[in-house]
Formats: structure tokens, C-alpha cells, sequence
């Protein structure tokens, strides 16, 4: 058993630890595409914090298939992580380019974000909160992210966290690493998705708030926490959908300026 486990991560190992490296077969490609598949419905549904065995099962795969393409859960969750960023990304985008009216293009954002399910899948390092002693202070109030004063300091220091905490070993029963240097060249593109979606979201919020709009201590920090908060995972598809929609009427009120 742990020969063959062996195998199959050393196997992940050499395509570079990604999950992404080579042309696959047709089959491959079906079951990576199910692995996937499987992984964001699993860790949508119970977090990041879900083992390897239950996406194996919920992909009706074995799990020696996941860890053929993903040498551990920590590569398949950057993976995920870093595909809902780019598309949280592509969707402040679109409400940036076609929406005319500042809190329409915001609203617009939020609701897409919280219907496709996106706030479940955003990067843990995102939406950390920072413990302080003062409870008004606003560090303590938001997660770590960009805030109105000191908005690059800030955000640097959020990415120079996760890359410390991206390049550090994960305690994972894996006996063979990725590639060298493959984690770091990982953790730098996930920096740059990060600070690509914080940019966009952020000209969402300046936009609403230079137009009268939004509530002037409502920072970036917040607008992602509504999303990961407007988002819940429900058995019963209808139920989270209404719920997903009442609750952000109510999140989207409490953001607007009186």
C-alpha cells in the first residue's frame, strides 16, 4: 500500500505537483474533471477541511486517482481556490464593464458571487480575522485584508502571511514532496490572483462610495465577507436559494449609505 502510494505521488510529483502539467488521456481527463467537480462540491458543502476520502467518493473514484494528479490536499485546495478567485474575478469584471450605475454594478457583483456559490470556495487566507484587544478598532472588526488607510501596507502584509504559510511543509502522510521550487512558483501565482481580485472588487467599491452610495466605512474586507456569509450550503437547493437571496437583501441594505 504505501509502495503504491509512493508511486502515485511521486508520479503527481513529477508533473510538477499542479494537477496541470500534461496533455491527458480521454479518460484521465474525465476523471480529473469529476475529481474537481467533486472537490468543490465537497469542500463547499463541509470546508477545506474535508479529507481526500470524500472527494474520492463523491467522484466515485479511488482515492489513489486523486493523488495521481494531486499529491495533496493542500495542491488540490490551492487549485480549487485559485479557480473560484479567477472567477470571482471575471464576475467584478463584467459588473465593472456593464453595469452604468455604481451600486447596480456592485449589487450586481454580490448577487452572481453569492449565487454560483463562490463565497463557500474563497481562499481561507481571505476572510481570516485578526484578533485586536480594542473591539471598535476596524483592524478587528474586518479581516485582514484591503481597508481605507494603509491599503497596500495591509495587503502586503496578508500575502507575505500566505506566502510564509504556502511555503512551509504540510503535514500530509505524502513520502514524496513536488518539484523544487514548484510551491513557491504556486503561492506567487495565487498572490497575483488575490491582488487582481482585490483591485477589481476594490474599484466596485470606490466606485459606490464616491457615488454616495455605500456606507463610507465599508472596505473590500467587508464586501468579500458578505459574499462568504450570503452563501450558505443547504440539502435542499431551492431552500439555500431563497435563503441565499433573503439574506443578502438584508446584507445589501445593512452596506448602503442613509
Amino acid at each position: 500500500m504505501h509502495l503504491e502510494y509512493a508511486k502515485l505521488t511521486s508520479a503527481a510529483a513529477a508533473e510538477g505537483g499542479t494537477g496541470r502539467a500534461a496533455p491527458l488521456r480521454v479518460d484521465a481527463q474525465r476523471n480529473l474533471e469529476h475529481v474537481l467537480r467533486a472537490a468543490r462540491e465537497v469542500f463547499g458543502e463541509l470546508g477545506y477541511g474535508a479529507p481526500m476520502e470524500d472527494v474520492a467518493r463523491r467522484a466515485r473514484v479511488g482515492v489513489g486517482t486523486v493523488y495521481r494528479r494531486f499529491p495533496s490536499k493542500d495542491v488540490l485546495v490551492r487549485r480549487i481556490a485559485e479557480e473560484e478567485t479567477a472567477r470571482l474575478t471575471e464576475q467584478a469584471r463584467a459588473a465593472l464593464g456593464q453595469e452604468e450605475e455604481a451600486w447596480s454594478a456592485l449589487a450586481r457583483f454580490l448577487r452572481t458571487s453569492v449565487a454560483s456559490g463562490a463565497g463557500r470556495l474563497l481562499p481561507p487566507q481571505v476572510l481570516r480575522v485578526q484578533p485586536h484587544d480594542d473591539p471598535e478598532d476596524d483592524a478587528a472588526r474586518v479581516p485582514q485584508q484591503r481597508v481605507r488607510s494603509g491599503e497596500d501596507a495591509v495587503l502586503a502584509g496578508v500575502l507575505r502571511d500566505h506566502a510564509a504559510s504556502a511555503a512551509a511543509p504540510t503535514p500530509t502522510p505524502a513520502p514524496a514532496a513536488p518539484a523544487a521550487g514548484a510551491g513557491a512558483n504556486d503561492a506567487i501565482e495565487e498572490q497575483d490572483g488575490i491582488r487582481t481580485l482585490l483591485d477589481v472588487v476594490g474599484q466596485l467599491v470606490e466606485r459606490a462610495r464616491a457615488a454616495g452610495e455605500l456606507r463610507t466605512d465599508v472596505s473590500v474586507a467587508d464586501v468579500l465577507l458578505v459574499i462568504a456569509t450570503a452563501a450558505p450550503s443547504l440539502p435542499d437547493a431551492a431552500q439555500q436559494a431563497a435563503a441565499s437571496a433573503r439574506l443578502l437583501d438584508i446584507l445589501l441594505e445593512g452596506l448602503r449609505s442613509r
